[in-house]
C-alpha cells in the first residue's frame, strides 16, 4: 500500500511540473504574440497555417517541427505566433496529430493575388505556365516540383520550328532551376533568365544561416537530393554545383519587360533583347523587380539593391534606405563592421512593420554611435562621395561610399494582366 501512494506521489509531482512547464512556455508564446502584433508583423507573407482551433488539442507538434519558430501554444491552443516568420513549408501540417491544420494564401485583412492555373501549371493564357512562388508556391521542394511537371507538359507539346525557343523561362529561383534542369533532359530549346547576378531567387535572399529547406527535393539529371533541415549557405553552394556540374545555361542580369503573343507562340522582351519562344514559365519570386528610388545618381555602380555581404563595407560610408526588416538588417550588421559611417533612411515617422529584436538592435548601435537614423527623410540626389537627404526640413549633404536600397519590390501583376493572365484573390483560402 505504501509503494501506491508513493507511485502517486511522484506520478503527482511530475504532473505539477509538467503543468508549471507548459504555463511558462504558454506565457512566453503569449509575450511573443502580442509582440508580434505590437510590431505589425501579425500578416504572414505567403502561404500560411491556419488551425482548426474545435479540432486543435494543443500538443505542441506543430511548434516542435517549425525551423522558423513561428508557431506557438497560447491558452491550449496552436497559434502563429510569430507570422511574418512563416514562409508556407507546411511541416506544421504534416506533423499535426489530429489534422487541425490547413494551408491557406492571404488573411481576412489582406488578399493575395494568385494567378488562376490547372493542375499543369498552364495559365488562363495557353502556352504561358507559372510554378513556383509567383504562384503561390514558397516551398522548395514543391517550387521545384512545380517548374519539373511543366517542363514535362510543355515537351509533350508539337514544336515550333518558327520560335528560337522552346520555352522562355524566367526567374532562378527552385521552379526555374528545376525546370532550366528539365529543359536540358528533355533536350528542349530553352533560354532561362534571371534578373539579378546570382541564382536561388527568394533563397538567396535570406538571413544568414536560415533553415532553407525541411525535406528531400527530386531534380532532373541530378537525382534525389537527400537534404533534411538545409540551411541557405549549403544549398546555395549545392545549386551552383549542379549549374557548372549540368551545364545549365543562365543569363543574369536579364529582366524581362514585356510579353506578346506572336505565330502561334510569344516574343519575350528584355533588357537584352526580344526572343521568340513557343511556351513561357514564369518561375520568378514574389519579391518582383525592385523598388527604385527614382533620383539622380541612382544609375551609379555605388547603388545596389540588397546585401551579401556586410564585411564588403568595412571602413565605408554607407547609406541603406528602407523601413523594413531587411533593411534594419543591413544597417545593423554593417555597422558592427569596423570603420564603418553608417545612416539608415526612412520615409516614415516610425518603423512599424519590424520585428522586436531588429528595433532593439537598431536602437543599441544607434545609442552606440554606430549608425545615425533618419526618419521622415528621402533621398534626393546620389554623388560619386556623397549623398544628397531631405531631412527636418532641410536638404543635408552626407558622406557617401554606397548606397543600399531595401524598398521592396513590384510584381509584374500588371504586366501578366496585359497580356491576358487572370488573377484570383485569396483571403485565407487555399
Amino acid at each position: 500500500m505504501d509503494y501506491l501512494y508513493i507511485y502517486i506521489a511522484v506520478i503527482g509531482v511530475a504532473l505539477l511540473l509538467y503543468i508549471r512547464r507548459q504555463r511558462r512556455i504558454h506565457k512566453l508564446h503569449e509575450a511573443e504574440l502580442a509582440t508580434s502584433v505590437e510590431g505589425g508583423m501579425a500578416e504572414p507573407p505567403s502561404l500560411h497555417p491556419v488551425i482548426n482551433n474545435v479540432r486543435c488539442i494543443g500538443s505542441g507538434a506543430c511548434v516542435k517541427v517549425c525551423p522558423e519558430e513561428a508557431l506557438g501554444i497560447v491558452r491550449g491552443k496552436a497559434v502563429l505566433v510569430n507570422a511574418a516568420a512563416c514562409i508556407g513549408h507546411g511541416a506544421c501540417r504534416l506533423a499535426c496529430p489530429v489534422d487541425a491544420i490547413s494551408l491557406v494564401f492571404g488573411t481576412e485583412k489582406r488578399g493575395i493575388d494568385i494567378p488562376e492555373g490547372t493542375p499543369e501549371f498552364e495559365t488562363n493564357v495557353p502556352g504561358i505556365f507559372i510554378a513556383g512562388e509567383l504562384g503561390g508556391m514558397g516551398l522548395i521542394r514543391k517550387a521545384a516540383e512545380q517548374g519539373k511537371q511543366a517542363v514535362e507538359t510543355i515537351r509533350k507539346r508539337k514544336a515550333a520550328a518558327k520560335m528560337d525557343f522552346d520555352v522562355m523561362i524566367v526567374g532562378c529561383g527552385p521552379a526555374g532551376f528545376s525546370a532550366g534542369l528539365s529543359s536540358i533532359q528533355h533536350k528542349l530549346r530553352y533560354k532561362l533568365i534571371e534578373q539579378e547576378d546570382s541564382l536561388g531567387g527568394a533563397v538567396y535572399h535570406y538571413p544568414r544561416q536560415k533553415i532553407a529547406m525541411t525535406a528531400p527535393v527530386t531534380l532532373a539529371l541530378i537525382g534525389k537530393v537527400k537534404f533534411g533541415e538545409v540551411q541557405k549557405e549549403t544549398l546555395l553552394e549545392f545549386w551552383n554545383g549542379a549549374m557548372k556540374k549540368t551545364g545549365l545555361k543562365i543569363s543574369f542580369r536579364e529582366r524581362m519587360e514585356g510579353i506578346a503573343p506572336a505565330d502561334g507562340g510569344f516574343v519575350v522582351r528584355t533588357n537584352k533583347g526580344e526572343y521568340r519562344a513557343a511556351n513561357v514559365l514564369l518561375t520568378m519570386g514574389r519579391r518582383g523587380t525592385p523598388r527604385k528610388l527614382d533620383v539622380p545618381g541612382e544609375e551609379s555602380a555605388k547603388v545596389v539593391y540588397r546585401l551579401i555581404d556586410p564585411a564588403q563595407y568595412r571602413g565605408q560610408a554607407v547609406l541603406v534606405v528602407g523601413g523594413g526588416d531587411s533593411a534594419l538588417e543591413a544597417a545593423i550588421t554593417i555597422s558592427q563592421e569596423s570603420g564603418t559611417d553608417v545612416t539608415i533612411s526612412y520615409r516614415s515617422e516610425a518603423f512599424s512593420r519590424v520585428k522586436q529584436k531588429n528595433r532593439a538592435d537598431l536602437e543599441a548601435q544607434q545609442k552606440a554611435g554606430r549608425l545615425r537614423v533618419l526618419l521622415k527623410s528621402g533621398v534626393k540626389q546620389i554623388y560619386d562621395t556623397e549623398v544628397e537627404i531631405e531631412y527636418e526640413g532641410a536638404v543635408k549633404r552626407y558622406r557617401n561610399d554606397i548606397v543600399i536600397v531595401c524598398a521592396g519590390g513590384l510584381l509584374p501583376t500588371p504586366l501578366l494582366q496585359k497580356v491576358g493572365i487572370r488573377f484570383d484573390t485569396k483571403f485565407g483560402t487555399a
